[in-house]
C-alpha cells in the first residue's frame, strides 16, 4: 500500500502535512438505491437508457446503472468539495481508507483470485501492454497468437516482440464458421507450439463472431507441454477476457491461464476507463514493470533510499501511476456488488437465453448466414451474422434507421454484422430484431 502521507511526514514537508486536518467533514457514503435485482424489468430500469432505441452494442461501451451512477457522483462530490484532502485520504491514506485495496478486493472476490495478484489499469488495451511488454522476453522467443484477435491484441504481441528481438506468429483455430470444434481448436493450438514458442495469447470470446474458446481445456493442453519444460522455458498462457468477464462464469483463476486482462466498463457495468490485470504472483515475479506505479510504498522508498526496490516484482509495481479519473476507480467495487446483488450464475443463464433466442432465429433464415456457433460451450452474448445482398454497413444502417435498433459491425479485415443481448435486454426485443432482419429480403 502507498501512504503519500507517509511519504510526505518522512520530508520537510512534514510539519505542513501534520497541520492537514484528516478526513473530510459530512462524507457522503457512496452509494446504490435498493432495486428488487430478481426482477429483470427492475433491473432494466437501473440503467438511464433512452427508450427510443433497442440497445444491441452496450458490449462496447457500457450504460452506468444507477448504484454506480451514484457512487461516481458521491466520490466526485467529495473531490470538488476538497480535492487535496480527499486524495490524500482514499487515494493515498490508511488501511482503513485506501480506496485501491477495496477496488482489488472487489476484483478478487469476483474472479476467485487474491488481490495481491492484481494491478489496476484503465482497459483491456493498457493490460494487455502491461503483460506483453513485462514478459521476460528474449532474441530467438516465439509468441503465438490467432488470425481471429483483435487489433489491441496483435499490436501489443507485435510491440513487445520488436522490443524485445523475438518473433510472433498467427495460426487460424478453424477453416469455416461452419465447422467450429471445440476438439479441433486446442489440438490445432497444442500442435503449433514450437520448442521456441514462450507465449500463447488468446481471447476468451471473440469480438469477431462471437466464438467462445474453451480456455480450461486449452490450459490443461498446456500443462502438459509445460511438464517437458524447465521452469524458464515454460509456455506463458495470456488471455484477453474483456468479452467474457460478467457474462460467463466468474471463476476465473481456476480456468487455468497465467494472465489475465479485462476492462470493467463493458458486460460488468463498471466506470468508465477502468480495468485490471490479474496473473499468477510467480509470472508477476519474472516480470518487469512498463511504467512508474505509485501503488507501492516500496518503490518509493527505495527511490528515496537511491538504490533499486528489492525483488521479486509483484502486481502493485504495474499499476500505471499518477493521477486518474479518481472518482471513476473509486466506484469499480459498486458494479461488482451490482453483479452479485442480481447473481452472476443469474446473469450468465439470462444473456445465453436471449442470445440463442437471437442465433435459433437468424439460423433459420435463409438470406442470413450466421457465424456464432450455436452451441451454449462455443459462444456467449455476441451475435455475428450476415445478410445476403448487404454490406454489414448496410445492415446496422438500416436496423439503426428504420427500426431504432443500435448494432455495430465488427471492426476487423473482414466484418460482420453484429448484436449483443444482455440483461438490459428483453425476449421481445429479440423477436423485434428477427424481424427486422427477416424484412430485409
Amino acid at each position: 500500500m502507498l501512504s503519500r502521507r507517509g511519504f510526505l511526514l518522512t520530508s520537510a514537508l512534514a510539519a505542513g502535512a501534520g497541520a492537514v486536518p484528516t478526513g473530510v467533514a459530512a462524507e457522503k457514503k457512496p452509494g446504490g438505491t435498493p432495486f428488487d435485482s430478481k426482477n429483470w424489468g427492475a433491473v432494466r430500469r437501473q440503467f438511464d437508457l433512452d427508450p427510443n432505441y433497442i440497445h444491441l452494442s452496450l458490449f462496447f461501451l457500457t450504460s452506468h446503472p444507477r448504484p454506480v451512477r451514484e457512487a461516481i457522483a458521491a466520490y466526485r462530490q467529495q473531490l470538488e468539495s476538497n480535492p487535496l484532502q480527499t486524495v490524500e485520504r482514499l487515494a493515498f491514506g490508511g488501511p482503513e481508507e485506501y480506496v485501491p485495496t477495496k477496488v482489488c478486493n472487489a476484483i478478487a472476490s469476483y474472479i476467485g483470485g487474491s488481490a495481491d495478484d492484481i494491478a489496476l489499469t484503465q482497459n483491456t488495451t493498457t493490460g494487455l501492454a502491461v503483460i506483453y511488454q513485462g514478459l521476460p522476453l528474449k532474441p530467438g522467443d516465439e509468441l503465438l497468437t490467432t488470425t481471429h484477435d483483435h487489433f489491441v491484441h496483435h499490436e501489443a504481441i507485435r510491440l513487445a516482440a520488436e522490443r524485445a528481438g523475438s518473433t510472433w506468429r498467427k495460426i487460424p483455430l478453424f477453416d469455416s464458421y461452419d465447422g467450429i470444434s471445440a476438439d479441433d481448436m486446442v489440438e490445432r493450438l497444442r500442435k503449433a507450439i514450437r520448442p521456441e514458442t514462450r507465449v500463447l495469447g488468446v481471447t476468451w470470446v471473440h469480438s469477431s463472431s462471437g466464438l467462445k474458446l474453451p480456455l480450461r481445456r486449452i490450459a490443461d493442453a498446456l500443462a502438459v507441454v509445460n511438464r517437458e519444460r524447465s521452469p524458464d522455458r515454460r509456455v506463458f498462457f495470456v488471455v484477453d477476457g474483456v468479452h467474457g468477464l460478467g457474462v460467463e462464469s466468474p471463476d476465473i483463476v481456476a480456468m487455468g491461464m497465467d494472465a489475465f486482462s479485462a476492462g470493467t466498463h463493458k458486460w460488468i457495468f463498471g466506470p468508465r476507463g477502468t480495468g485490471f490485470v490479474w496473473a499468477r504472483p510467480e509470472v508477476w515475479s519474472v516480470m518487469r514493470p512498463l511504467m512508474p506505479s505509485t501503488s507501492s510504498a516500496e518503490l518509493f522508498f527505495a527511490w528515496a533510499g537511491e538504490k533499486p526496490p528489492d525483488m521479486p516484482a509483484r502486481a502493485t509495481w504495474f499499476s500505471p501511476g499518477g493521477f486518474q479519473a479518481f472518482e471513476h476507480y473509486w466506484a469499480v467495487p459498486t458494479a461488482f456488488e451490482f453483479h452479485r446483488a442480481i447473481g452472476p450464475a443469474r446473469i450468465t443463464e439470462r444473456i445465453h437465453e436471449l442470445n440463442a433466442q437471437m442465433r435459433e432465429g437468424l439460423a433459420k433464415m435463409p438470406h442470413v448466414t450466421l457465424y456464432t456457433p450455436r452451441s451454449k460451450e462455443l459462444s456467449s452474448g455476441m451475435v455475428c451474422f450476415d445478410v445476403k445482398g448487404m454490406s454489414p454497413q448496410q445492415v446496422v444502417q438500416r436496423l439503426a434507421e428504420r427500426n431504432k435498433i443500435l448494432a455495430s459491425t465488427t471492426p476487423y479485415a473482414v466484418p460482420f454484422a453484429r448484436v449483443a443481448f444482455g440483461i438490459q435486454n428483453t425476449t421481445a426485443e429479440v423477436e423485434k430484431t428477427l424481424a427486422a432482419i427477416r424484412s430485409m429480403v
